[in-house]
């Protein structure tokens, strides 16, 4: 089958949803899609793309350890083939302060054997065996250059198909991050999660595939109900402002690109209140300098980025959430 047959994949509620224990409390956990600086404007092309965000991982691994936060770097091809990012990679795994996933960019990712455009840039469009090819090829590459065999995902773009489960469960995976709630991307051929929430869940109905979703909350007085008004907000973006301007319906996800701190910790406060026990937060590696994100132009932008991620931690703990990890989360899921 080409990739341009492939139907885009609608995520529907998932009939098992993770129980975790009670000892688990309520946790959070922050993951970094550790990519290549790309101009989000333009066409995607597989050259011309750079790594020079790289050195301020350290600075952000730095920050986020003294909140006793071990974070999760999904890295894809570009990150791996830059020296100073697998040298920074072989110490926090060896120290085990981070953990480290695959994060597959297909149109930087060999092999090179479809179209770039942006239908390919969802790896779950691409045919089966491509997509299998490029996941293999980066998840070897890690495991060569890191010294670990990362078993976690989260595809570009959030971009998963009608393959991608069988193929991470064949391949030894036992946790996709790819799901980006109450989000339709289908408008550009790829996934839509308007139906879906925030909460982890078994993929297929065992537990051999666990899935975290990033955490999107809605707020507002239609949040209990979003339905049509959800839908609309997705397709028009005046509806979108209407609604979240009169605080009828406000999505909020959790990261610092576009969200300010008042919106995070009001969407905190939900999830709590909607006794949602697992928090992920997300953001992208190019946001840690200036420049190359629509989030972070300048120099202030980058200190309000940290004073951002201040004011969300100060909060996480007044409200008596603890960080939490892949090996914990996992561990915690299988318990019961």
């Amino acid at each position: 089958m080409s990739a341009q047959e492939h139907q885009p994949i609608k995520i529907r509620r998932p009939d098992r949803p993770v129980q975790l224990p009670a000892e688990f409390g309520r946790r959070f956990l922050i993951s970094i899609d550790t990519e290549e600086e790309f101009d989000w404007g333009a066409p995607f092309q597989r050259g011309g793309h750079t790594t020079v965000t790289v050195p301020m991982l350290q600075k952000f691994q730095e920050f986020i350890e003294k909140y006793q936060v071990k974070p999760t770097y999904f890295i894809d091809y570009s990150i791996i083939k830059d020296d100073e990012a697998v040298a920074f990679l072989r110490t926090v795994a060896e120290q085990q302060t981070a953990d480290i996933g695959v994060h597959l960019h297909p149109w930087v990712n060999p092999p090179f054997d479809e179209r770039v455009n942006d239908h390919n840039s969802f790896a779950g469009n691409l045919p089966k065996e491509l997509e299998e090819e490029k996941l293999v090829e980066l998840r070897d590459a890690i495991r060569d250059k890191v010294g670990i065999t990362p078993n976690s995902y989260r595809a570009g773009r959030y971009g998963i198909g009608p393959h991608t489960v069988d193929l991470l469960v064949k391949h030894g995976f036992v946790m996709d991050s790819s799901i980006r709630p109450r989000f339709d991307y289908s408008g550009e051929g790829g996934p839509d999660f308007l139906a879906i929430g925030s909460e982890p869940f078994w993929w297929n109905g065992d537990e051999k595939l666990l899935e975290m979703p990033l955490t999107t909350v809605y707020s507002g007085l239609l949040r209990k109900q979003p339905g049509l008004a959800a839908a609309l907000m997705e397709k028009s973006p005046l509806a979108n402002a209407l609604l979240s301007r009169s605080k009828m319906l406000e999505r909020i996800p959790l990261t610092p690109e576009g969200i300010s701190a008042r919106e995070t910790k009001e969407a905190i406060d939900v999830a709590l209140d909607d006794d949602l026990r697992l928090l992920v937060f997300s953001f992208h590696s190019p946001s840690l300098s200036p420049g190359h994100t629509p989030y972070v132009r300048t120099a202030e932008d980058l200190d309000s980025f940290y004073d951002w991620w201040r004011e969300v931690l100060d909060h996480l703990e007044a409200r008596n959430v603890k960080p939490v990890d892949i090996g914990e989360l996992l561990q915690a899921a299988a318990s019961l």
